[in-house]
């Protein structure tokens, strides 16, 4: 299984790290698109190499999408070649896995209209307003998204991805 990774300067450092180790264990294959190739810094420091760059990206050679939260969403939402990423993942039903302010990508390009999702508290009224049914819990699954809060709901998030994952991955 082939999962996509978007993101950006400014990105929750544990909410990208430690999901992508989780998928790298359970042995997925995971690449990092940024704006531009190269180094993307998080928050705190960390650092990720971005192994490919938004104008390179082909939605049909992955099978899932994550989207984590930090402040890179916040300037990623308005980028029109990552709503369109996002909508082609949708549209093929593939698993798109968003936290914290991850979700304000989702509802930018117009997936979350009549579904249930659930971020980070300071972004809700921004999800509502893109049509969701916020809910205020851990983890939310909608079909084929998974949507959670912050750092601290990593663990039921990552349960829930993986178990969406593995379903359509078919083991």
């Amino acid at each position: 299984m082939k999962i996509l990774i978007i993101t950006a300067d400014g990105f929750e450092d544990s909410e990208l790290l430690c999901p992508m180790y989780r998928f790298k264990e359970e042995g997925f294959e995971v690449d990092i698109a940024a704006p531009e190739w190269g180094q993307v810094k998080g928050k705190k420091g960390y650092s990720v190499s971005a192994n490919l760059s938004f104008d390179e990206l082909e939605p049909s050679i992955f099978d899932a999408l994550y989207l984590p939260g930090g402040m890179a969403p916040d300037h990623l939402k308005h980028m029109p070649e990552v709503q369109k990423m996002v909508q082609a993942f949708d549209r093929d039903k593939k698993p798109i896995l968003a936290i914290c302010h991850g979700p304000l990508i989702l509802g930018k390009a117009g997936i979350l209209q009549g579904r249930k999702a659930t971020c980070y508290w300071k972004v809700a009224e921004e999800i509502q307003s893109s049509g969701a049914r916020y809910e205020n819990v851990p983890v939310v699954v909608d079909a084929n998204l998974v949507t959670s809060r912050e750092p601290a709901d990593i663990p039921v998030f990552m349960k829930e991805a993986l178990a969406l994952l593995k379903k359509k991955n078919g083991s």
